[in-house]
């Protein structure tokens, strides 16, 4: 396994707290990653870290064998892709203005759009299922269709390597798949995908690389199959369950038993 980006002995605070001490992850290079675990465990945390949002205490974050505090902000932008948890979209702005913005790590000085960064933006936002939304100002977009035009900016970075923070959030189960086939489909093409995720059973399906974490550090990871039994779940999540076959792609799905059904 090859990676170009990785986390090597980092401790992680908000404030006073400290989140992760230790921490260590390489991300392996054109996989799907998600990244599981309970609420507060550490991994919106461990994703900022990951794209220089937040530096680390103590250890380093790398990519490809360079510490990411010493990338200039454009070199960077222009290899790791970032959508938060909850963007801010400006007051105003519409959805081809916002998505554009995407394009900005690509603009050196004073340069005029070219047809490429133009190419890039149509291409992002027909991906995203938000050409139609073009001129709609964002303010006026329901949730799930504001999530899907930050998804487009996104994608208009063009990037090698994307990281999503709940990227689901908002979206109905159609939009849920769609997106995510959309994310194993990018890394079928060889990019890297890493995404923070909730649903397990949907990390199972998409995911080459899970992730599982607890209490600010990884308990596990490897392919869903490998890593993901019943003792796994109940040690994250705290969730008494069965794994059975998923009848449709084969891979792990939890099924829980809780007490009472």
């Amino acid at each position: 396994m090859t990676a170009r980006l990785t986390a090597r002995e980092i401790t992680l605070r908000h404030g006073d707290r400290v989140v992760s001490t230790g921490l260590s992850l390489d991300v392996p290079d054109g996989a799907f990653t998600a990244i599981v675990g309970p609420n507060a465990c550490g991994k919106s945390t461990l994703l900022r870290a990951l794209v220089r949002l937040l530096r680390p205490t103590a250890g380093h974050v790398h990519l490809d064998g360079r510490d990411v505090g010493r990338y200039p902000p454009k070199a960077l932008a222009k290899q790791l892709g970032f959508l938060p948890q909850d963007p801010q979209a400006p007051e105003d702005i519409k959805v081809r203005q916002l998505v554009r913005r995407g394009r900005f790590p690509h603009q050196p000085l004073l340069a005029l759009w070219s047809q490429g960064d133009e190419e890039a933006v149509a291409d992002a936002m027909a991906a995203a299922g938000v050409a139609d939304l073009a001129e709609r100002p964002v303010q006026q977009l329901s949730g799930g269709q504001r999530q899907r035009v930050w998804m487009a900016m996104v994608l208009a970075q063009r990037t090698p390597c994307l990281l999503l923070d709940e990227p689901t959030s908002f979206l109905d189960i159609t939009h849920q798949y769609q997106l995510l086939g959309l994310l194993a489909g990018l890394r079928d093409e060889g990019r890297t995908v890493i995404a923070v995720l909730h649903d397990i059973n949907q990390a199972c399906r998409f995911a080459d690389h899970l992730v599982a974490m607890k209490d600010g550090r990884v308990v596990a990871e490897g392919a869903p199959a490998d890593i993901v039994d019943a003792a796994l779940i109940k040690d994250v999540f705290d969730l008494p369950s069965v794994i059975i076959p998923d009848p449709v792609t084969a891979t792990p799905m939890v099924v829980p038993t809780l007490q009472g059904e």
